[in-house]
């Protein structure tokens, strides 16, 4: 788990699951570049000592300039971590917003593709290359209420084994990560959401996110961090194309 030399990017990776990941690259001695949408977290980053800048990945245009970044601050890149996603609408599917559903695809499987598709020159320049996609319990499980968020998340995965399949000659490896529900604020969010939906009180509602796991409890963002890493790592060299569950065995959804 040695990262000394190696160069990553994480996408939305100045708060929260992508601040955690970022850091766990950093502690094993990669050169960490970061972005984020949030310009008040991205000067948060910079003050702990990470490269970053502002950026929307769901923007062509802001992916070009941020790939130009990350060529002049590192020299170059071995790891694309695809973090960026929001949680999207929550309800039945007649009454989900069409725009509100089309920016859910918007940023968490077109800003993926976008990342790759401009990332890829500086991939194949680097060295063991690896492609490491977020996506979710719910892109391998249904989940009521949550359709948008759902099917964008299946369709990182069908992504993720596409480039694995389509780059794995070239040496660049591409697996996706798929997270139960992590503890913390996005999370309380859509439980507030989905409480007001079903009509329950947010514990009631919570309470199903915490059982819903053999384990019986909420994931945090450093354990998806660890497994981050370790896709990425040299310990992995022959993992691809591969979804990587850290969910508590979660075998259904609420």
């Amino acid at each position: 788990m040695n990262f000394t030399g190696r160069r990553v990017l994480v996408t939305a990776g100045a708060n929260g699951i992508g601040l955690a990941i970022a850091t766990r690259f950093k502690e094993f001695g990669a050169q960490v570049f970061v972005t984020d949408i949030d310009p008040k977290a991205v000067a948060a980053a910079t003050a702990l000592g990470f490269s970053a800048s502002v950026s929307d990945a769901s923007r062509e245009t802001d992916v070009q300039a941020l790939m130009h970044d990350v060529q002049s601050e590192l020299g170059g890149l071995d790891i694309l971590v695809n973090n960026a996603g929001i949680a999207g609408p929550t309800g039945p599917v007649e009454s989900i917003d069409t725009d509100a559903w089309m920016k859910t695809f918007q940023v968490n499987i077109h800003g993926q593709f976008l990342c790759v598709k401009h990332a890829i020159g500086l991939l194949r320049q680097g060295t063991d290359p690896a492609i490491v996609n977020l996506s979710s319990a719910a892109g391998r499980l249904g989940m009521a209420g949550r359709s948008a968020y759902s099917a964008s998340k299946w369709a990182v995965i069908g992504f993720t084994k596409t480039l694995a399949i389509e780059l794995g000659a070239e040496g660049i490896r591409a697996n996706a990560i798929c997270p139960g529900a992590v503890d913390g604020p996005r999370i309380q969010a859509v439980i507030a959401a989905k409480a007001e939906m079903l009509g329950q009180t947010a514990d009631e509602v919570e309470a199903t996110y915490n059982d819903q796991s053999s384990l019986g409890r909420m994931v945090t963002a450093e354990d998806v961090a660890n497994m981050v890493v370790f896709a990425a790592s040299d310990m992995a060299r022959n993992v691809n194309g591969q979804v990587l569950a850290v969910d508590g065995n979660t075998e259904k959804l609420y």
